[in-house]
């Protein structure tokens, strides 16, 4: 278990694979949508959560608090609330699921997975983990509806500037 949810924290560490996930669905034409809500739910998570409400409240990790803690990966050196790994996480599976229920459904399921290996490994707390899946999922609504905004205006864009001609 320990390996698992190292490997887990891994996946979710500065929403690298998340990224990659966006970057690879926004390169491809059928599913560019997709990843483009998918990396603008991970900017936003990353400018709301880790650049903004984490220095803002400055909540010391749990293991700070306890002499004698050893724990399994590198400790965290940025504050606490919100979790930054269950936000990126979070905000991706649902831009994914927004579009894709049954790829959503496998993404929500890794972020939960991933949310629950901070606490497993002793770098977060509960509330912590609560708050960041609950604004990431709240970022990937938010990106769904301003890309949906912004491809049906480029649509509009394209389709007057195709009949003036």
């Amino acid at each position: 278990m320990d390996a698992a949810m190292k490997f887990f924290t891994f996946l979710g560490e500065a929403g690298w694979f998340w990224i990659l996930i966006g970057i690879v669905l926004a390169a491809i034409p059928k599913t560019r949508r997709t990843g483009v809500t998918v990396l603008a739910a991970l900017l936003l998570s990353l400018i709301v959560c880790n650049l903004t409400i984490k220095p803002l409240v400055g909540r010391i990790r749990p293991y700070e608090l306890r002499e004698g803690i050893e724990l399994m990966i590198a400790g965290p050196t940025d504050f606490s609330f919100p979790s930054g790994h269950a936000s990126a996480s979070f905000a991706a599976a649902a831009a994914i699921f927004a579009y894709h229920k049954k790829w959503g459904t496998g993404a929500l399921a890794l972020a939960a997975v991933i949310a629950f290996s901070r606490l497993y490994l002793y770098v977060h707390y509960p509330s912590d983990v609560l708050a960041g899946s609950l604004l990431g999922i709240l970022f990937g609504v938010i990106s769904y509806y301003i890309v949906k905004t912004v491809f049906e205006r480029i649509g509009k864009k394209r389709g007057s500037k195709n009949a003036k001609s």
